[in-house]
């Protein structure tokens, strides 16, 4: 399966701090794994990352223009930061319910934990979606969130079986932002 995000500041953030980053996330046909992360970063910070998911080593190698910068051991199951956000879609969601989910972006793996908060109603681009808002815990991220004391990660996912993130919504110490879904090609599940 392929996953992509593309996350771009506004005239008025690019004043601040430019971003200007895409991110794509591969994993097996089952979704059970990552196989390969990019991500490419052409704001202030440039950032041409690859990581390799070698399931037989069950390592997790991190490149950064093409050179070896890191490598540090998978956890079965392990997701990239990206393809985590499509995982939830095989949890049984219910408000209350707490979930692990292994993370590796290639210079750590962690066993992610979230939280579902609540369900409700949201538009987005014009459609309503009945939703689950689950919490990310933003303790082992790193960046701007390791940076943030009140740093907060919530992903808004469908309620239906197909579990579809439809919004991803953060704040941190530089201000905030939302990632909406544009677009999604047919589900087989």
């Amino acid at each position: 399966m392929h996953f992509s995000m593309t996350v771009q500041t506004n005239r008025f953030g690019d004043i601040f701090y430019r971003v200007r980053d895409r991110m794509e996330g591969f994993t097996d046909k089952e979704m059970t794994r990552s196989l390969l992360y990019k991500k490419i970063s052409e704001g202030k910070s440039r950032r041409n990352v690859t990581v390799t998911y070698d399931w037989e080593e069950k390592r997790a190698r991190y490149f950064n223009h093409g050179e070896e910068h890191a490598s540090v051991t998978l956890l079965p199951g392990s997701y990239d930061p990206l393809s985590m956000f499509y995982a939830l879609r095989f949890f049984d969601l219910e408000v209350g319910r707490g979930l692990t989910l292994p993370v590796s972006d290639g210079k750590k793996t962690v066993a992610g934990e979230a939280s579902v908060k609540e369900r409700s109603v949201i538009d987005v681009r014009g459609v309503d979606y009945d939703t689950f808002l689950v919490r990310v815990d933003t303790k082992d991220l790193d960046g701007v969130f390791k940076k943030s004391r009140d740093a907060e990660l919530l992903i808004w996912v469908t309620a239906d079986k197909r579990r579809i993130p439809v919004r991803i919504k953060s704040s941190v110490f530089v201000g905030s932002f939302t990632v909406d879904l544009v677009s999604h090609g047919p589900l087989n599940q």
